[in-house]
């Protein structure tokens, strides 16, 4: 089933604009796709906006793809319409099997043959919902969590239909917008998060229909405590930690004699409509008659600073995989160049806020993480023109040979910043770069980076060697968009590429 490269999706389409839907949306939007919606409710365009407009801050505040718009949202009157052409389907209607079952159907026969269409299911199996369709090898679950355009997870299993190149496809294409897909080994109800978040749940619907506990106890136990250690290591390695230096083993040994207890209720209570008071009147008071969007919004700023922190935690550590530190646009999804683009000039690729990490005893970021940050600029001018893992793995690469740092004003922890880029000069295996980083709110310049770089096969001993093909022509192209800029006060007269005179 031939399909067009998962990095290279262009137009995705949104069939159901609930919670999830939108968070699709919005997702998407950000990462530089056109998306079409549609959904039967009366109102469901004027929701499906405000509802992508009050979660772009947050997408703004995270980093936009090149190109990233709300502009590119548009409403589709009928199902067939928005799949119609469509690089990309994700369905977020209600949790109900024959209603699901159905829309695949529909859109099954709407969609191009060669269109991967994904469900956000949150625990009914792919085999009953694509028993409908006729090409059911497309048809595959993948399962996002609130807010879709914020946390990263999202399961992906096919059902017994589901083809193995169509799951690949789906693991490549949510990798590439900025997921993190785990793909589930087995079809089963719930899949694995939501089975696990359930039985948390339903422990909790018994602490409060029990008495031992009010919903905002049972947050607190959460919050303060084992949510904390989750969110960065997970239960299985959390008692892994447990188990001191013998791990998980002494860990087992030791508490394993507890899991005979009659802790837990694995069944879960009978939702009585005392038990439904009790925890609508608990909630509402933990909300404090804030509007469910303040929330929102809250919860989207404490989210970025805690992935932020988080990623921040584990670059570099052997846990990783690698013990080496990555950049930010390393694996993660990045609007690459396409032949016919409008080129920004100067290109606006890198936004981040300062890091505490990166504040020395003066209370300001420290010299060495100018250079960090601006070598993450780079980074993500590399990811704009095609240059990538699968590139380097190839044995291609840029090495930095000169550097010029210019410094102009301070920068405190948590204050945002901004660089823009400008390709000064290239031939075909040198680039001469001009990064500018400025205050993300006043927009004082803080400093400016002048960079040579060389174009090197890395499996030949690091020697030079000219630039790939695909990559040279998406940095002309930049070039020219960026001949007529003036020439930055702050160019030195050291760097740059110096041609032979013509004979």
């Amino acid at each position: 089933m031939a399909r067009c490269d998962a990095s290279q999706v262009r137009r995705a389409a949104v069939v159901g604009t609930g919670v999830i839907g939108a968070g699709w949306a919005a997702n998407f939007l950000a990462r530089g796709l056109d998306v079409v919606a549609n959904d039967p409710h009366p109102e469901a365009e004027a929701r499906l906006r405000a509802a992508v407009e009050n979660a772009w801050p947050a997408l703004d505040r995270v980093g936009l793809a090149p190109g990233a718009s709300l502009d590119r949202l548009s409403f589709a009157a009928s199902l067939e319409a928005a799949v119609e052409g469509a690089d990309f389907v994700q369905e977020s209607a209600p949790e109900r099997e024959g209603l699901k079952t159905d829309l695949m159907a529909r859109i099954d026969a709407a969609a191009g043959p060669d269109v991967v269409i994904a469900s956000s299911s949150s625990g009914l199996l792919p085999s009953r919902i694509q028993a409908a369709a006729e090409r059911p090898g497309r048809i595959l679950i993948g399962h996002p969590f609130n807010p879709v355009y914020l946390l990263p997870l999202v399961e992906v299993l096919g059902g017994d239909q589901t083809d193995a190149a169509a799951i690949e496809w789906a693991m490549a294409f949510y990798a590439a917008i900025g997921k993190k897909p785990l793909k589930v080994r087995r079809e089963i109800p719930g899949y694995i998060s939501d089975r696990l978040q359930e039985a948390i749940w339903r422990e909790a619907l018994h602490l409060v229909a029990d008495g031992v506990a009010t919903t905002d106890e049972i947050d607190a136990a959460i919050t303060g405590g084992p949510g904390l250690r989750w969110a960065f290591m997970g239960p299985c390695l959390t008692f892994h930690l447990a188990g001191g230096d013998a791990g998980m083993a002494h860990m087992l040994e030791q508490f394993g004699p507890a899991l005979k207890l009659p802790w837990t209720k694995l069944e879960a209570p009978e939702l009585t409509p005392e038990l439904t008071q009790r925890m609508v009147e608990g909630t509402a008071v933990q909300a404090g008659g804030r509007p469910v969007k303040d929330w929102e919004r809250d919860r989207d700023e404490l989210l970025i600073r805690l992935i932020d922190c988080i990623d921040g935690f584990w670059a570099g550590k052997p846990a990783s995989g690698t013990g080496r530190v990555e950049t930010p646009y390393e694996g993660k999804a990045f609007r690459r160049w396409q032949r016919g683009d409008t080129v920004a000039a100067p290109l606006a690729l890198h936004e981040t806020p300062v890091r505490p990490e990166w504040v020395d005893y003066n209370g300001h970021m420290s010299e060495s993480c100018f250079l960090l940050v601006f070598g993450d600029a780079s980074d993500a001018l590399f990811r704009y023109i095609g240059i990538d893992e699968a590139y380097r793995a190839a044995g291609q690469s840029f090495f930095t040979v000169e550097t010029h740092l210019n410094n102009y004003r301070e920068a405190a922890e948590g204050e945002p910043i901004k660089v823009t880029t400008q390709v000064l000069d290239l031939d075909e295996k040198r680039l001469h770069i001009f990064h500018a980083m400025y205050h993300g709110e006043t927009n004082d310049l803080l400093a400016t980076g002048e960079q040579m770089l060389l174009h090197v096969d890395t499996g030949d001993g690091a020697r030079t060697a000219p630039i790939a093909p695909e990559v040279h022509e998406a940095l002309r192209a930049i070039h020219a968009a960026h001949a007529g800029l003036p020439k930055p006060d702050q160019v030195g007269h050291v760097i740059g590429i110096r041609r032979k005179a013509s004979a």
